[in-house]
């Protein structure tokens, strides 16, 4: 019936793939995060909050897109979720603010009460965090429904324990070395046709238009899974973010760690000396989290504490989980570069 049911609609469905395609627009992109930053600033509460970044204490770890499924063949965290809850754990007994910034539930192709049965302890582990006041949840374009569903602060609510509201992004800002540091979080889908919009746009993506892509096994253009869509998005959000003045910039979405700016792959160029000119004049203002959905079960997410802002992995291939510093500068260092 599935082989059918494409056959008849496979036509229809290539049109409305160029008709919403995913594909960055920079016009769009610029135009969307303009607007949520003003938003997050002028009308607190509305989009988003400014959350203190000087407070004494205060650390944040932030991941995003984990993606969590329902424990079958396409669940792309469940392979994760062992380096995730030990990540977790640690950052919980460390007394660090969670951000997750997007795609934590995978909304695409499960429903809400699927995804919740499977993935308890997970839920129970970032809860713990909000009985802290210590969590921040952000929606991205997988988990749309927190943004379009009436009902989403009841579910949050019946799933953590207490009062949660999904934000589209978050303000951290505050005076780190006699120096203002201001740092824009969003999930990074901003922009793009295929995940932003109006509330219909965004219903019919979230309801009717992933759903079919998913049941028909039409795998969606994505910057997740298409290098070059990872590649021209990063830039436009790295461009979008270098003509701000005084701010940094961290999102999500293409599940390919930036820090600095620079791709792992960019930054080891670089520092062979292999294309500078192309690198010379970057701005390190762009970070991006990467993602906890990696086929190989591990983990990446940025880190904000001690003065320094680090781009961290957890991996379990060598023993039990651990964590290991990728890359790490002072925050007050990247507005002297």
């Amino acid at each position: 019936m599935r082989k059918l049911i494409r056959y008849i609609l496979l036509k229809p469905i290539l049109w409305l793939v160029a008709r919403f395609d995913s594909a960055p627009v920079r016009e769009r992109i610029f135009d969307a995060l303009t607007k949520l930053q003003n938003a997050i600033i002028n009308e607190p509460g509305k989009k988003g909050f400014i959350i203190p970044l000087d407070k004494v204490g205060t650390r944040f770890i932030i991941f995003s897109d984990q993606h969590k499924g329902t424990r079958n063949g396409a669940d792309d965290f469940a392979s994760c979720e062992t380096n995730y809850l030990a990540a977790l754990g640690h950052y919980d007994a460390e007394q660090f603010h969670f951000i997750s910034l997007g795609d934590g539930e995978e909304l695409w192709e499960n429903t809400l009460m699927q995804v919740r049965k499977y993935n308890v302890a997970t839920f129970e582990a970032e809860g713990r965090f909000l009985m802290r006041d210590a969590l921040t949840k952000v929606f991205g374009n997988h988990d749309l429904d927190w943004d379009i569903n009436p009902n989403a602060r009841n579910d949050l609510k019946a799933i953590y324990g207490a009062p949660l509201i999904a934000l589209e992004g978050v303000i951290l800002e505050g005076t780190i070395e006699g120096k203002l540091v201001t740092i824009f979080c969003t999930h990074g889908h901003q922009g793009d046709a295929q995940s932003d919009g109006n509330l219909f746009s965004k219903f019919f993506v979230s309801k009717i238009w992933a759903p079919l892509q998913a049941y028909l096994h039409i795998n969606p253009n994505t910057p997740a899974y298409n290098a070059t869509l990872k590649t021209v998005h990063n830039l436009m959000m790295y461009e979008w973010c270098s003509q701000q003045k005084d701010l940094l910039l961290i999102t999500g979405h293409t599940h390919q760690p930036v820090f600095e700016s620079l791709t792992h792959y960019e930054r080891i160029q670089r520092s062979e000396k292999k294309s500078l000119p192309e690198f010379a004049n970057i701005k390190p203002v762009y970070f991006n989290t990467g993602c906890c959905c990696y086929d190989d079960g591990d983990i990446t997410g940025i880190e904000i504490a001690d003065g320094e802002i680090r781009l961290i992995k957890w991996s379990s291939k060598s023993g039990p989980p651990k964590r290991e510093v990728l890359e790490c500068t002072k925050l007050t260092s990247l507005s002297e570069k």
